[in-house]
């Protein structure tokens, strides 16, 4: 056999199956009408046409591709309408995850991928309508498969011949008239292309419950997952006519959703003629008109009804995404589409604050539905996600509708979501909206956290000590209206205890201790955003009055952001005050580059013996002092020493002047 160059062994045969049908189907068309073609050799080989759809097929055996196909969303839906791609072409996608968004006659609806894969090709783009089971976009199993696949399915499958109409079998017996009057028939859907049956894992609603449009009543099992069956029209469950656990044929009736509660009864006795058979087919249109339902008689305009039911929210996607940019609540929106659904001019309108305002939901009355024995109520992504982590959905506690496991449920018990925040109750004070997520650091943030990485290296200790504070207040209230503050004069108080100590103004070098002749207090200052130190230079040396007014104006600048470079990193001895917001006693981290930080606590009261007292007791202020040092020049009776010094000062504090 001689192959053609340039084609694959594979190819070659099936470009030979394809001539040897092109010429039995001659052979045929000779039987049947011996008109011999003038072109005998069109008939003796392939042509490029016939060599291309070849090649394309053998693609189509190489890669494993899934077909998409248009849903049928509702028991009368012939075609659907692509209003928006969730996923682009070469995206990953997981079973369970929403891909495309469908207009029905219904409603718009999300449509879920049934397995994992890679989105290869879109045949349907936005906007574009599709009939009922044709083919919207193929799904690739490997990442490698998505050229493969997008090639194959720009080959057009050939038209199917029109099928011979089946011969008439024997007379069945004749099935009840429907009732008349307006009622729906809830058919089994196709979840999948390959779907042939599926099975009721449970019923959200029980016979006689009112449902609405856009609200589950039962969950289906198909050959791909479990996912959830919405209701397409208000009414009420009439008849369940295939039961939980039972199987039945994708578009089998499988309950009666009455228009009216006063026709469940009729409904029921028709239910019974049914028996899970097939959906009828449309009526001849010679067929008498009384043999179709009864078609629903106009309803007047009424105004705008709950969206909501059960706490569930019927509304378009549009109109979701637009309440979510506007930070509008969908459960307060009344909406004024079919059966109350929130459409995208509701949510302009309550943001605008010109929508009416939703009454109030009746009290929910205590759920009839029960799952059946053995059956764990989850949604089909929960159930997904469930299968991925290898957990047993029966251990995870539902927060879902009727309690079922949702796939926030799953993802809490992973450890991939933080479990939600109680609902207050009616009358309570709201919940504290607390941040959540990263929040990138300022430049003066980062700088800070830097700062404090850098002090790691550093060998440091601590020593405390308990000042007396009464002399100190005392001076205070003299000085206070002439401007000076606390920061500014415990600023003097260090400055002249350092000049007795100047060893706890050096800073190491790793060739000895560098001593600083200039004594500049740092002081440390928290701003919005952040943490800086000002400087009061020359603390020692100037009066406090001028050390107030100096200090006045390094916070100004502070708050502003003004500071110079040379007001804020030409410290030699740092200050951290927190007494001001009552804190007993606390330890400051050294500042690199600098010998020692002093850390000042509240003041407090206390008693102590008192020879002079009539009770022998008296009552003083003290305040605490923490004292971190560097080690490698600053011993541990420099500290101390320093800090017996520092208590001195505040106890005379007349030398401050």
């Amino acid at each position: 056999m001689k192959f053609i160059a340039g084609i694959s062994s594979t190819t070659a045969l099936l470009c030979l199956v394809s001539w040897q049908g092109a010429v039995q189907n001659n052979a045929v068309s000779a039987f049947v009408a011996p008109k011999v073609p003038t072109n005998t050799l069109t008939h003796l080989f392939p042509s490029n046409n016939d060599i291309t759809n070849a090649m394309r097929l053998e693609t189509a055996l190489n890669a494993e591709a899934i077909k998409i196909t248009m849903p049928a969303l509702s028991s009368t839906m012939k075609e659907g309408r692509v209003v928006s791609w969730l996923k682009s072409e070469g995206d990953a996608i997981e079973a369970g995850e929403a891909i495309m968004v469908v207009e029905s006659d219904k409603a718009d609806m999300d449509v879920e991928a049934f397995e994992d894969g890679f989105l290869a090709k879109i045949i349907t783009d936005e906007g574009e309508t599709a009939e009922v089971g044709a083919v919207v976009a193929l799904i690739a199993a490997e990442e490698a498969d998505i050229e493969a696949v997008a090639a194959g399915g720009d080959a057009a499958p050939a038209p199917a011949a029109e099928e011979a109409a089946p011969a008439p079998a024997a007379e069945a017996p004749a099935a009840a008239a429907a009732p008349d009057f307006d009622f729906s028939q809830l058919d089994m859907p196709a979840l999948s292309s390959t779907m042939k049956e599926g099975k009721v894992v449970s019923w959200l609603k029980g016979e006689g419950d009112a449902v609405e449009a856009g609200e589950a009543i039962m969950v289906v099992e198909s050959d791909k997952a479990d996912m959830d069956v919405e209701a397409f029209e208000d009414g009420f469950i009439a008849a369940i006519i295939t039961d939980e656990g039972e199987s039945a044929a994708v578009g089998t009736p499988v309950a009666l959703i009455a228009a009216n509660e006063a026709d469940i009864p009729t409904l029921k006795a028709y239910a019974a003629t049914l028996g899970g058979a097939p959906a009828a087919a449309a009526p001849a249109a010679a067929a008498p008109a009384a043999a179709a339902p009864k078609a629903a008689a106009p309803k007047a305009a009424a105004a705008p009804k709950a969206a909501s039911a059960g706490g569930r929210v019927v509304a378009s996607p549009l109109a979701k995404k637009m309440a979510e940019e506007m930070g509008v609540d969908l459960s307060t929106v009344a909406g004024s589409g079919p059966g109350g659904r929130i459409t995208a001019g509701d949510v302009t309108k309550a943001a605008s604050g010109g929508a009416p305002a939703k009454k109030a939901a009746a009290a929910p009355t205590k759920p009839k539905w029960q799952p059946a024995e053995g059956v764990v109520a989850a949604t089909p992504t929960a159930r997904a996600l469930a299968k991925k982590a290898k957990l047993d959905l029966a251990s995870i506690e539902g927060t879902g509708e009727f309690g079922r496991v949702t796939a926030d449920d799953v993802k809490i018990a992973t450890g991939e979501m933080k479990p939600k925040s109680k609902v207050a109750a009616p009358g309570a004070p709201a919940p504290v909206e607390l941040p959540d997520g990263l929040v990138p650091f300022t430049g003066m943030q980062r700088a800070v956290s830097n700062n404090m990485v850098a002090t790691l290296d550093c060998p440091v200790f601590r020593a405390s000590r308990e000042i007396e504070m009464d002399a100190f207040n005392a001076l205070y209230q003299q000085v206070k209206p002439k401007g000076v503050t606390v920061s500014a004069l415990l600023a003097k108080a260090v400055a002249k205890a350092i000049e007795k100590h100047p060893i706890v103004n050096s800073s190491f070098r790793p060739e000895g201790t560098f001593f600083n002749k200039d004594i500049n207090i740092a002081m440390a200052v928290a701003i919005d955003g952040g943490l800086i130190t000002p400087v009061l230079k020359y603390a020692n040396e100037r009066d406090v009055l001028e050390l107030g007014e100096n200090w006045k104006e390094l916070v100004g600048k502070a708050k502003s952001g003004t500071l110079s470079p040379d007001e804020y990193n030409s410290g030699t001895f740092t200050i951290s005050n927190m007494g001001m917001f009552g804190v007993a006693q606390f330890d400051a981290i050294l500042p690199a580059g600098q010998g020692g930080i002093l850390a000042v606590a509240g003041t407090q009261e206390h008693i102590v013996p008192c020879k002079q007292s009539v009770l022998g007791l008296k009552k003083i202020s003290k305040m605490t002092v923490t004292l971190t040092c560097d080690h490698r020049q600053i011993y541990g009776a420099d500290a101390a020493l320093f800090l017996k010094t520092l208590n001195e000062v505040m106890m005379n504090p007349s030398q401050l002047l």
